[in-house]
Order: C-alpha cells, then sequence, then structure tokens
C-alpha cells in the first residue's frame, strides 16, 4: 500500500466503521507493531506466511463478532441458468 501503513489504515476504517473487524496481514513481527494494531482495534494481528487454517479461524470469529446481515442482504440467490 504506497504511501499508507496497515497501522494508517487501520485508523482510517476505524473512523468509517468503528465495529467492522479488521484482521491485519503483514510481515511485520515487531511486538510493539502489534500492540499498537491491537490498541487500535485490530480484531487480529497475523505476521506471513498465515496459514490457510488460522486465517479462516479468525475470519470465522470476525464475522460472529459482527453478526448475521440483515434480512435478504448478503443471501444469495438460485440461479435460472
Amino acid at each position: 500500500m504506497p504511501g499508507l501503513s496497515g497501522l494508517d489504515l487501520l485508523r482510517r476504517l476505524r473512523s468509517i466503521g468503528p465495529s467492522m473487524p479488521v484482521i491485519i496481514d503483514t510481515a511485520d513481527t515487531n511486538p510493539t507493531t502489534r500492540s499498537r494494531a491491537m490498541r487500535g482495534g485490530a480484531h487480529a494481528y497475523l505476521t506471513k506466511p498465515v496459514s490457510g487454517d488460522a486465517l479462516l479461524r479468525h475470519l470465522q470469529s470476525a464475522l460472529r463478532q459482527v453478526g448475521p446481515p440483515p434480512d435478504g442482504e448478503g443471501q444469495e440467490t438460485p440461479s435460472d441458468g
């Protein structure tokens, strides 16, 4: 993300939707950066390489936090063809 750090993006997302879960996926293993991200409201701070299982677990947790979409939103409709 040229010109924007992950922490900058997290701050922007927090200002737009404070309840939106944010999962940080980064190569930065610095404990201070992780701490800042978590204090800033990140749902998870994952360092690369991230296993598919770990990512799936955190995505499921984030979706549980948000809850189901309002009636009719996000539901697939049958295809006619």
